[in-house]
C-alpha cells in the first residue's frame, strides 16, 4: 500500500438477498487526490458511499480510513473519524437558515452540551462563536454573497446554492475525506459548471482534503479528477485517468451498450 493512501477497502461486498450489489471491490483514496466514481444507474456507487459511512453493512470484507477498520462502525462514529458526505436527495433542512445548516453539519465536533450550557455558558458561548465564524468562512470560500444569506431560509435559495451549502456542511466536520454524490443533479450547464469551479476552490483551501466523487455528468468528472474509477453490475471494469477510463471498451459498452 502506498504511504500516501488514507483509505482503502478490502475484498468489499454486500449481497441484498443472494443479489450482489457490490462484488470484491479493492478502491483506494490518496492523499489530496480527486477521484472519481462512475458507473451506469444501478452499478453500485452510491451503495459504496453508503457502506463507508456506515448505513449499511457489508455482508465481507473490511475497508480501512488511515489504517483503522472502519466496519461495524456507526455513522456518527466515521463522521468524527473524517469521512463525511453529500447525499444525492437533498438531505438539507429547508425552513432553517443557512448557518443553521451548516451548524448542523458541526454536530460531532461539539464539545459542549446540557450540563455545559447550564453551569458554564460561556464555554458554551465560546464553542457556538468559534463554529459560527467557521460556518461564515465555509460560506466565503464558496460564495462571499452567501455570507449575507447566512439567516434566510435554505428553501428560498436556487439548486446551486442548495448544493453549496451541502457541501460546505459536509466540510464543517474538517473530514479528510469528502464524497460527494451526484452534486450536479438537478443543476443547468452554466450551473454545473459554477459547481466544477466551487470543487476546484475546495481543492485549493483545503489541501489536505481528499474528494470522492460519484457522476454521471462527464465533463465534471474530466474536470475535477485526478484518476477515475468506474464500476458495472457492483464489479470494477477499469481504472486509471479520464482519457483511459472513458475510452475503454467495456466503459463504453456500460454506458452505450454492445454494438450488432
Amino acid at each position: 500500500m502506498d504511504d500516501k493512501t488514507i483509505f482503502y477497502t478490502k475484498d468489499l461486498e454486500i449481497r441484498f438477498g443472494g443479489l450482489y450489489a457490490l462484488q470484491k471491490i479493492n478502491f483506494d483514496i490518496m492523499e489530496n487526490e480527486t477521484l472519481g466514481l462512475i458507473g451506469p444507474n444501478g452499478s453500485g456507487k452510491t451503495t459504496f458511499f453508503n457502506i463507508i459511512t456506515g448505513l449499511y453493512l457489508p455482508t465481507d470484507g473490511d475497508f480501512f480510513f488511515l489504517g483503522e477498520s472502519m466496519r461495524g462502525k456507526e455513522p456518527h462514529e466515521i463522521s468524527r473519524k473524517g469521512i463525511s458526505r453529500t447525499y444525492q436527495s437533498s438531505r438539507l433542512c429547508l425552513n432553517l437558515s443557512l448557518m443553521d445548516n451548516i451548524l448542523i453539519g458541526m454536530y460531532p465536533r461539539q464539545q459542549t452540551g446540557y450540563f455545559t450550557a447550564l453551569f458554564k455558558p460561556k464555554k458554551m458561548l465560546a464553542e457556538v462563536t468559534e463554529f459560527s465564524e467557521k460556518a461564515i468562512e465555509l460560506l466565503r470560500v464558496f460564495n462571499p454573497e452567501l455570507i449575507d444569506k447566512a439567516f434566510n431560509p435554505v428553501g428560498d435559495l436556487p439548486q446551486i446554492d442548495r448544493r453549496r451549502v451541502e457541501i460546505c456542511r459536509a466540510m464543517a466536520v474538517e473530514p479528510r475525506i469528502i464524497l460527494l454524490d451526484e452534486p450536479s443533479a438537478g443543476m443547468t450547464p452554466d450551473e454545473t459548471q459554477e459547481l466544477m469551479d466551487d470543487i476546484k476552490k475546495v481543492r485549493s483551501n483545503m489541501k489536505d482534503v481528499s474528494i470522492m466523487i460519484i457522476e454521471h455528468d462527464m465533463s465534471v468528472i474530466s474536470s475535477v479528477s485526478e484518476r477515475v474509477i468506474a464500476i458495472n453490475f457492483g464489479q470494477e471494469i477499469t481504472r486509471g485517468s479520464y482519457d483511459e477510463v472513458s475510452n475503454h471498451p467495456e466503459v463504453k459498452e456500460a454506458y452505450l451498450g454492445k454494438e450488432d
